[in-house]
């Protein structure tokens, strides 16, 4: 059982999982019934609103982190893309189904592979002056104060964007999604967390529990 140390945090809730995927990602489409939920008006078991929404945003304050303009949490972005003409569009079925997620709930999620991270795993508040690279073309993202994903190389998810060493690829086989919720949404979080992994299982993939270590 992958395992994660968690630093204390007052304001956050987190579920974790791994999923073990049928076949190699870049083989693994999604079904047209996933991707018909990528629009804001699908029909979902679990909603977002104005209180999910500042009490993610407030969640992420508490080190210091200032979640506003490009900044902002993950879901936000999902909720403006899928508000735009085009839609969101769809990537492949473990992203599609965290994407799906995300929008609905509104929560933020990470998706990385384990298997481009080194263990030990722990979850904690940025130090000053951390950073990582985001995306293939080099940019990179502070996270200073931001509550983060760590592996022993360094910081490689948060709320916000996730780094590009630990993405997924066309030839990842096994996934670790993170949920970052708050603890005034009460459930919330971990009702989100239950529907992604039923949507997974409904594509024929398989999730095992991540220990939380205190």
């Amino acid at each position: 059982m992958l395992t994660i140390r968690v630093a204390p945090h007052a304001e956050l809730a987190l579920a974790a999982f791994v999923t073990e995927l049928p076949c190699a990602l870049g083989e693994w489409p999604s079904p047209e019934w996933l991707t018909e939920r990528l629009a804001l008006d699908a029909t979902s078991p679990i909603t977002r609103d104005d209180d999910v929404r500042a009490a993610i945003r407030d969640m992420m304050r508490i080190g210091g982190y200032k979640p506003t303009g490009r900044g902002k949490p993950a879901s936000e972005y999902l909720v403006r893309a899928a508000g735009e003409p085009d839609g969101l569009r769809s990537i492949n079925a473990v992203v599609d189904a965290c994407n799906v997620v995300s929008l609905h709930s509104g929560v933020p999620i990470s998706v990385i592979d384990p298997d481009r991270a080194r263990p030990p795993f722990s979850i904690g508040i940025a130090p000053p002056e951390t950073s990582y690279v985001f995306n293939a073309s080099g940019q990179e993202m502070r996270v200073d104060g931001l509550v983060v994903l760590f592996d022993a190389d360094g910081p490689c998810a948060n709320g916000v964007k996730d780094s590009q060493r630990t993405k997924t690829h066309d030839a990842t086989t096994r996934t670790l999604s993170i949920l970052w919720g708050a603890r005034s949404l009460g459930d919330h979080t971990h009702r989100a967390a239950a529907w992604y992994r039923e949507l997974l299982a409904e594509l024929g993939a398989r999730t095992e529990d991540v220990e939380l270590l205190d």
